[in-house]
């Protein structure tokens, strides 16, 4: 309060000088003696209404600091009404005739300069503007880009005394030779490893945030190949939400090479879906299912319910989600009669159904029973659960191992696949659809997380096969999909599909083992690759579709729908559930049964 009264009064120190300096100039620097009276008379009637017309239009609500276009748009609609507002109160005052009518004119331009020019003047002081650019202090640092965000980033650097902003490198070499915040546009991209040798820097910062996944792999991989140390600018998201300043600059990640271009979301249709609902969420602690979790609270649902076995997930998952309407279940999904309970109690209206089995090697073998009840009989008892609680919408997370499987977890999610269309068969009351997508990065049991530990341990970092290939998603992308899947679902009034996200071109996971060591600052020589032979159960490279399926697009660029073979009946479905009430198989029965259940099914040989 005592702020805006201080800059209250300069406005209206300014008012006075301003109006002086009106007559001052009318009279070519030479007041007559006659007209200095009228002049200061009226400053009485000229003063208090030019400071309620400043008032009025909240001149004193911003911070001088951050002074901007918009406040300097403020004091110009300001200073404009207030140059009509005054010859009117001058006239009731009958003190008009004594003013000369060029003063009008000047007051209101002379009003500006001083109000605006001491605002901009303040925070070109705030900002260091007012000294010369720092030489020789800070690590000497290229920007990739030339844009807004450049622009942006080189106003947060110049203050710094870590880093040196010693010119731009941009896509195009058109501005070569321009300068852009005082600092020159070295040139194009291609060559910039001539201009780190002459400026001598050793980093550049990618300050591309809109630019495409491509162009910002394909400067990244420029700038490594040049020896620079490549740090990036937060994403856009970041940017725009403002989670992050510009100036948090971070080191390039694997997911900023392997990320791709945003995800246009059918908001309002999600909101419909969403919004006011209870949703219940399986597996709510794990990587897919927590990130379900964050997305679907952004469309403001009546109620959470996360569904976890792990206490540690379950606990920190809370965690994150306190202060919301939110609640945590411990419960297995294996448990028919904790699925039943848990459902009758909270009558979710969409189920997001996430729990799952999902490392290939270590279900392959002696776990192999206990990965085709949990993915199988957990989804069977789920699926039972939301179809006798008048669940609307049921979403199962299912994996392109699915596809043509080679391995168990991979025939028991297809094996899931199967009993929600059977499950659907029986009843229309809700609508099942499974979604299918590759590895997600940065997800437990993610390849990414064990090359960092040996990167960081010297190596070497161990890689299957040198011909293996895998699609990746980044677990955002993944999760904001499957809801628009299951948005699609409700649009068609038509359930029992499976939905086959684009998981875009796949990746030689060698190549991602060059690019963390290039990444992380270490060449090939010094962080070896070594090969290690394919695990049990896996093959050199993942499908999105089965050999007897089809596709159809969906409105979304990045959703198709898969056209599988005939669904089974319910005696199918009943000597499923009699070969899953075994309290335990072997590993050679499991495959066996698996072999039966799903004819595409192959167990890989090595």
């Amino acid at each position: 309060m005592r702020r805006s009264a201080l800059i209250f009064l300069h406005d209206l120190t300014m008012v006075v000088l301003a109006w002086l300096g009106a007559y001052w100039l009318r009279f070519n620097l030479d007041i007559p003696v006659e007209f200095i009276h009228a002049m200061w008379s009226a400053l009485v009637v000229v003063i208090p209404v030019q400071g309620i017309v400043f008032y009025a239009f909240g001149l004193y609500r911003g911070l001088w600091r951050f002074a901007s276009v918009s406040d300097l748009k403020r004091i110009l609609i300001a200073c404009g009404v207030a140059a009509l507002a005054s010859p009117a109160a001058l006239v009731m005052a009958q003190q008009l005739s004594m003013v000369p009518r060029s003063v009008f004119i000047l007051d209101p331009l002379l009003l500006v300069l001083l109000m605006g020019g001491v605002r901009f003047t303040y925070r070109a002081w705030k900002d260091g503007h007012f000294f010369l650019r720092r030489t020789g202090v800070g690590t000497p640092v290229l920007i990739v880009g030339a844009g807004e965000t450049a622009m942006g980033l080189i106003k947060e650097l110049e203050p710094s005394r870590v880093w040196r902003v010693v010119g731009f490198v941009d896509a195009g070499s058109a501005q070569a030779g321009r300068q852009l915040g005082g600092v020159p546009i070295l040139g194009g991209l291609e060559s910039i490893g001539d201009h780190a040798q002459r400026s001598d820097a050793r980093h550049a910062i990618i300050a591309m945030p809109s630019a495409s996944v491509a162009e910002r792999r394909r400067a990244t991989e420029l700038a490594a190949a040049a020896g620079l140390s490549v740090l990036t600018v937060p994403s856009l998201d970041d940017l725009l939400t403002g989670r992050v300043a510009i100036s948090a600059i971070r080191k390039v990640e694997l997911e900023d090479l392997l990320g791709r271009d945003r995800i246009e979301l059918d908001e309002a249709g999600l909101q419909e879906l969403l919004a006011d609902k209870t949703v219940l969420v399986t597996g709510a602690g794990g990587s897919i299912g927590s990130e379900l979790c964050r997305q679907i609270a952004c469309f403001g649902p009546r109620k959470l319910v996360f569904l976890e076995q792990s206490e540690f997930a379950l606990y920190s998952i809370e965690q994150e989600f306190a202060g919301r309407s939110v609640d945590c279940v411990v419960g297995d999904v294996k448990d028919a009669a904790r699925m039943g309970t848990v459902f009758a109690e909270y009558r979710p209206d969409v189920v997001f159904h996430a729990a799952a089995y999902k490392h290939v090697p270590l279900m392959e073998c002696a776990n192999a029973w206990e990965a085709v009840r949990n993915n199988v009989q957990g989804t069977l008892n789920v699926a039972r659960a939301a179809l006798a609680n008048g669940t609307g919408e049921f979403v199962l997370i299912s994996t392109d191992k699915a596809v043509n499987p080679t391995n168990v977890m991979g025939a028991s999610k297809r094996l899931a696949e199967v009993v929600c269309q059977a499950v659907q068969a029986q009843s229309s009351a809700t609508r099942f659809v499974m979604v299918r997508f590759g590895n997600v990065l940065g997800s437990s049991g993610s390849v990414i997380p064990r090359f960092r530990e040996q990167i960081a341990k010297g190596g070497p970092v161990t890689v299957t096969h040198p011909d293996i290939i895998r699609y990746f998603m980044l677990i955002p992308e993944a999760a904001q999909l499957v809801l628009q899947a299951g948005l699609m679902a409700v649009r068609a009034a038509e359930g029992g599909r499976v939905f086959v996200l684009d998981m875009g071109e796949p990746v030689k996971i060698i190549d991602l083992a060059r690019d963390m060591i290039r990444l992380s600052g270490f060449s090939e020589d010094e962080i070896k690759i070594e090969f290690t032979g394919l695990r049990p159960g896996e093959k050199l490279y993942e499908e999105l579709l089965a050999d007897g399926e089809a596709t159809l697009p969906t409105p979304h660029p990045k959703l198709r729908i898969a056209r599988p073979s005939a669904v089974p009946d319910a005696a199918w479905l009943a000597e499923l559930e009699d070969w899953l009430a075994a309290p335990w198989r072997d590993q050679a029965e499991v495959k066996e049964g698996l072999r039966r259940w799903v004819p595409e099914y192959r167990p890989a040989t090595h």
